[in-house]
């Protein structure tokens, strides 16, 4: 993980290939960053174009705030393993690494393991 200031008001997180800007306050930027690295990670395997996952997205535009969306497009040669997986299903969704739901947004489902998720994240700090 890097931090970055951008100025006395914004930092910059970089983890892997995700981008997250923070606005702080009182809280000093590591502190705010390291928090954000607990937000659940949600993985959307998609290729382009994918109008099903772009549907998806939107649907659950509501909750971003709440997790980190990172995109692994299986058409690309180093994810050749997930192209043969899931060719044929996309959008497929893995939350924290563990397969949620393919196809369609089960938003039920995706709301019950997000709660839990930020319930076990809240209980470790």
């Amino acid at each position: 993980m890097f931090y970055f200031c951008l100025s006395r008001t914004m930092i910059f997180c970089f983890l892997s290939r995700t981008v997250q800007l923070a606005s702080t306050s009182s809280i000093p930027g590591r502190q705010l960053c390291s928090a954000r690295v607990n937000k659940p990670v949600l993985t959307l395997f998609t290729k382009k174009p994918c109008p099903l996952c772009d549907e998806a997205k939107e649907v659950l535009e509501p909750y971003k705030r709440r997790f980190i969306l990172q995109e692994v497009d299986i058409t690309l040669p180093e994810n050749s393993a997930w192209y043969n997986k899931y060719k044929y299903d996309i959008p497929v969704f893995h939350l924290n690494g563990k397969f949620l739901m393919k196809h369609q947004v089960d938003i039920q489902k995706f709301e019950d393991q997000l709660t839990k998720l930020e319930m076990h994240n809240d209980g470790n700090h």
